[in-house]
């Protein structure tokens, strides 16, 4: 790790009062820079499709570091349930699925649409104790969109190690400002929108060598060669090796946007930033009098939404999900934003719990 989180700022632009990155992420100024450049060469006609594989590549690299696996293991997408859909696919009939009540839809919905799959759902703190003996997947998000908690992961690991099921994971609210290791799951998968500011359209799924041997690539295209540029045209076949069997062809100016983005999370220190956001979250909570929650999502009841209205009438960008205001926290945002919430909470007066 060589970058500070002092020195990471200055790659963001004035980002005062944005607490919705749990939404949507803030460009990084390379990425502006970098997509900015790229639209330019193509009005120029100075553009090709090949010239583009290079930029995918890197940004594999970069996003296999921040997860701790060999890019060999990543497969790049666009949408997680697609990348969700691909494992459901593989379940027999019958498989039970364990997943998380209130756990966000893409890791829930491609199991349930299947008909054939028993899906139950529990509170996320009974997550480990609920897996059992007829438990094939455990799905489940590492950080909870809605509300922010963290999942106990050791928990989770060594329920499932002792039955022999296997694990998915979401690291959408996670990776970019919480330590990911991919490797410990036989899947995971995330959108690199949110923590990891990259453009919408960019998604990584990892997968053990040992499901991903045995894994039937449903959605094989043209970029899941093995030489990508030999496997445009069928009927031959021959795809990659390696978890690029899994790939998605690349909506272009996205990746030449997330690479810049996902070098910057690669070389910073996921501990050093979760220290930072989640310092702010429990500074939060305390300045309101709630429970401490040292979380870089906090969530405050507001069934009818008067704090989101009162919050964004005073300049702050922030969100609300199951009816609660949703803070969430960055490495751009500082104790200002903390207080500056605290003083509408307070006006509007804050809710009884809920």
């Amino acid at each position: 790790m060589s970058i500070s989180l002092d020195a990471a700022r200055g790659s963001f632009g004035d980002a005062t009062g944005y607490l919705a990155v749990a939404s949507m992420g803030l460009p990084t100024k390379q990425t502006v820079a970098a997509i900015t450049h790229d639209l330019e060469r193509w009005c120029a006609a100075d553009r090709d499709p090949q010239g583009y594989d290079r930029h995918v590549a890197a940004a594999r690299r970069h996003y296999a570091k921040i997860v701790g696996v060999d890019s060999s293991r990543v497969a790049i997408g666009a949408q997680t349930s697609v990348m969700v859909s691909l494992l459901a696919a593989d379940l027999p009939p019958g498989a039970e699925v364990l997943g998380v009540e209130g756990d966000f839809s893409s890791v829930l919905f491609p199991f349930l649409t299947r008909g054939d799959l028993v899906v139950r759902t529990v509170p996320l703190e009974a997550l480990a104790d609920s897996v059992g003996a007829s438990t094939a997947l455990v799905a489940f998000s590492l950080i909870q969109s809605a509300r922010g908690q963290v999942a106990d992961v050791g928990a989770i690991l060594e329920a499932t190690r002792f039955v022999g099921a296997r694990t998915l994971c979401d690291a959408t609210q996670a990776a970019g400002v919480h330590t990911v290791d991919a490797s410990a799951f036989d899947a995971t998968v995330c959108h690199a929108y949110k923590w990891l500011c990259s453009p919408r359209g960019v998604a990584f799924l990892t997968v053990s060598e040992e499901w991903g041997s045995k894994l039937r690539p449903l959605q094989a295209g043209w970029y899941g060669g093995e030489d990508v540029w030999t496997s445009v045209y069928g009927p031959a076949m021959h795809l990659a090796h390696d978890a690029r069997r899994f790939d998605v062809s690349p909506a272009w100016q996205a990746w030449i946007g997330a690479e810049p983005a996902l070098e910057l999370f690669a070389e910073l220190d996921p501990a050093e930033t979760w220290r930072h956001a989640a310092g702010l979250g429990a500074r939060l909570t305390t300045e309101l009098g709630l429970p401490e929650q040292k979380q870089a999502i906090v969530s405050i009841p507001d069934a009818d939404g008067a704090l989101l209205a009162a919050a964004l009438a005073e300049g702050i960008r922030i969100s609300g999900r199951a009816g609660r205001l949703r803070a969430s926290f960055h490495l751009w945002n500082t104790e200002e934003d903390v207080a500056a919430l605290v003083r509408v909470v307070r006006r509007a007066g804050l809710p009884e719990p809920a």
